[in-house]
């Protein structure tokens, strides 16, 4: 093991908090990081790491050299390409985390042809509603949907996507049809919508005329913190809901949903792509970054 890999292991243990993590990421035995780190720490002759059984943290000696590490490792990385055949050839792994229905509806079905262009490239998947920790989970790269928190990570927004109000036929016709917002407040029903990240229930929401935010009172008889759940709930008749105008398109089409209200629907939400300073610069990532803006292009409005 090279000086150039026990820096690559040093950064992914002290991004990741962890030993065993990191030794999952980088695909290595665990007594091999260790080994690695105290070589590392030999060489330099500080301690650059605070391990307990709990947790494992930077030394100040640790932060600094970090600080230096992430620049030179991604200059490293740049040289590997530079003689490359293929510019546009990427291989490796390369992790991302992105909401459940654009991994169903979207990227799935659309990855067959990334990976014939690029056959040494390894998609790592991971979908959810949950917001995860990319420097910890050792994630490349993520894709999120509404506002965002502040963080430590690199932001790059692609637009924003329709929120559109949907009923089943069945509600439709159990119910009536809603006209204006108004008519919510007695009579129909919401599938409601909890927050993964504080559980909370999401209110109904429309844009009024001069561009405000309105929120109306709707009743709801179930709730779900999951995509899945939640149109399939609206599929059965339990209610109304609120949806990416792409994620239930197909639904559309086939006359299992039914648009209401198309006056009055939410504000449109934003779609980011997020990578932790460190990987700013890989060709995976930006191999990604340009094949996923291609493929949301058709769905964004702005």
């Amino acid at each position: 093991m090279d000086r150039l890999d026990r820096y690559r292991i040093f950064m992914q243990v002290a991004e990741m908090g962890s030993f065993i993590k990191a030794a999952h990421a980088l695909d290595v035995p665990r007594a091999s990081v260790s080994a690695a780190i105290q070589q590392l720490e030999a060489q330099v002759g500080v301690r650059l790491l605070h391990r307990t059984t709990r947790q494992v943290r930077l030394t100040a000696d640790g932060a600094l050299l970090l600080e230096r590490l992430r620049p030179l490792l991604a200059d490293v990385e740049d040289i590997d390409l530079l003689f490359h055949a293929s510019q546009r050839q990427v291989s490796g792994q390369f992790q991302i985390d992105v909401p459940s229905r654009i991994a169903r509806r979207l990227i799935a079905p659309a990855l067959p042809a990334l990976l014939r262009r690029h056959p040494r490239l390894r998609l790592v998947l991971g979908s959810s509603d949950r917001a995860v920790d990319l420097v910890k989970e050792g994630v490349d790269c993520a894709v999120r949907v509404g506002a965002l928190q502040d963080s430590s990570l690199v932001v790059r927004q692609l637009g924003t996507i329709a929120l559109i109000n949907c009923a089943s036929p069945r509600y439709l016709a159990e119910q009536g049809v809603p006209e204006r917002p108004g008519d919510l407040e007695s009579g129909h029903w919401m599938v409601g919508y909890a927050s993964p990240t504080t559980g909370r229930e999401l209110p109904w929401t429309y844009v009024s005329d001069d561009g405000g935010e309105q929120v109306v009172a709707v009743a709801s008889q179930v709730v779900t913190n999951n995509a899945e759940g939640y149109i399939a709930c609206c599929r059965a008749g339990l209610g109304l809901i609120q949806i990416p105008r792409f994620d239930v398109r197909h639904l559309l089409d086939a006359g299992d949903l039914v648009e209401v209200m198309p006056a009055y629907r939410a504000a449109p939400m934003p779609v980011s792509l997020l990578y932790p300073h460190r990987r700013q610069r890989s060709r995976r990532l930006a191999v990604f970054l340009e094949w996923f803006e291609d493929l949301m292009r058709e769905h964004l409005d702005a």
